[in-house]
């Protein structure tokens, strides 16, 4: 009877709920281990496990937790209001809060203003002072303001002869460059105007100054220049992939070159310099089949620095201070055809052309003083000779600086023409 009694005994536990199981069971499993067919109690206040929990709450959890973008919106909402915020402004945003800077530093932001044509392109310049210094801004086209800019690193303040291109719209390249002190250099750095900070990129596969380089299909292109070891020049050439985050070397040049001149036309990269022997050469590289031709024709005889190929159609300067645009005719393979502004500023180093660059879809000119021209050469076709300086727009000069910064640039090459100039400019979109 007390073996029969043993065996109809009941449960030192409520089957029916484990919240009542022995401490030393520690887990609701070892529970169910010793006290068959139990289930767990659904009082929001038992744990499976004595131990606290560890793991992080979920990313949807946390966006619960943390306080909107802009109070009474949702963040969707919040950021559709912000990319309409002018880029002028950017700045300030992203000292509103920690959210902000987040939301202002990463790529989703500006890829939305980009995909939306919220994007706004603005002009980047480098210029070397009087003390051989790089000052670093950039310009607003829209409120006609230049802005300050984080100044270059260090290892490029005082370089020469490097190179400058743009990737992905929105990263300026500097590669290469001869340091006063260690000589050429294979260091690639970039400026994101998304971030608004400078960044290390993978190193050249060589060192060289005053190459050659390009951008086709978002890949830099480098080519020729100087090396150490004396006046060397160089065949050798190479390209960066931005999505391969790596350079590898492409075909070399038939002749070692430093080139002084360069244009991507045609989906061709055609490049025009001095040779071993001091000899004006012109090569043109094909990226379809990675080879290298030497060309001259009059296109090439004709063509001066600095020039552009924008829709289609080949623009050089054609007299010192860029007031009077020249066009290459492919039919009659010439330089004939011109846009003249009809008001030549003269002859000065300070208001001597020093770039051409693309614009919200027209062709600007800019200056060692900084003046800014845009010409609107879609129009040109209807537009020849005394009707074409209607075309011509001013946006930037003497009588429209608008901050003391430029006031001084202006003033520096006025004094000091042959110190002061302006070394690369380029159109970033933020």
């Amino acid at each position: 009877m007390k073996r029969m009694e043993r065996g109809i005994q009941p449960a030192l536990v409520d089957t029916t709920c484990l919240c009542r199981v022995d401490a030393g069971l520690k887990t609701v499993v070892g529970a169910k281990k010793f006290v068959p067919g139990t289930r767990v109690c659904m009082q929001p206040n038992i744990k499976p496990s004595i131990h606290p929990s560890r793991h992080k709450p979920s990313r949807e959890a946390r966006s619960r937790n943390q306080l909107p973008l802009l109070p009474g919106l949702p963040d969707d909402l919040a950021i559709a209001c912000l990319i309409r915020v002018p880029r002028n402004e950017h700045r300030k945003l992203r000292l509103v809060c920690k959210r902000w800077y987040k939301l202002l530093a990463g790529n989703f932001f500006y890829s939305l203003r980009k995909n939306l044509g919220m994007a706004e392109e603005w002009i980047y310049v480098m210029k070397r002072d009087r003390d051989r210094k790089i000052l670093f801004h950039a310009f607003d086209p829209i409120y006609q303001l230049w802005q300050p800019l984080p100044p270059v690193p260090k290892e490029y303040s005082e370089a020469l002869g490097f190179g400058s291109a743009v990737l992905s719209g929105c990263h300026l390249y500097l590669f290469g460059g001869k340091d006063p002190i260690k000589g050429s250099m294979r260091r690639v750095i970039f400026y994101s105007a998304r971030t608004n900070k400078w960044h290390r990129a993978p190193d050249m596969l060589r060192r060289r100054h005053f190459s050659g380089s390009c951008v086709i299909n978002n890949c830099l292109y480098v080519a020729g220049g100087e090396s150490e070891g004396g006046h060397r020049s160089l065949k050798s050439a190479e390209v960066y992939d931005p999505n391969k985050n790596r350079w590898s070397f492409i075909s070399e040049m038939e002749t070692a070159m430093v080139p002084f001149i360069g244009v991507v036309h045609d989906g061709k990269w055609f490049l025009k310099g001095l040779g071993p022997h001091r000899q004006v050469i012109s090569e043109v590289y094909h990226p379809e089949t990675d080879s290298w031709n030497s060309v001259y024709n009059g296109m090439v005889a004709g063509w001066r620095n600095p020039s552009i190929s924008m829709n289609g159609n080949l623009y050089a300067l054609d007299c010192k201070d860029g007031c009077r645009l020249r066009i290459y005719d492919v039919a009659t393979d010439t330089w004939g055809k011109h846009i003249d502004s009809k008001l030549h500023l003269g002859s000065s180093r300070a208001l001597e052309a020093a770039a051409l660059i693309q614009l919200n879809g027209k062709l600007c000119i800019i200056r060692n003083n900084m003046s800014i021209s845009m010409v609107d050469v879609s129009n040109a076709d209807n537009s020849r000779g005394a009707t074409s300086d209607h075309l011509w727009e001013t946006i930037a000069g003497k009588g429209q600086f608008k901050t003391f910064i430029t006031n001084i640039w202006s003033s520096f090459a006025s004094r000091n023409r042959i110190k002061v100039h302006l070394l690369h400019c380029q159109m970033l979109q933020a």
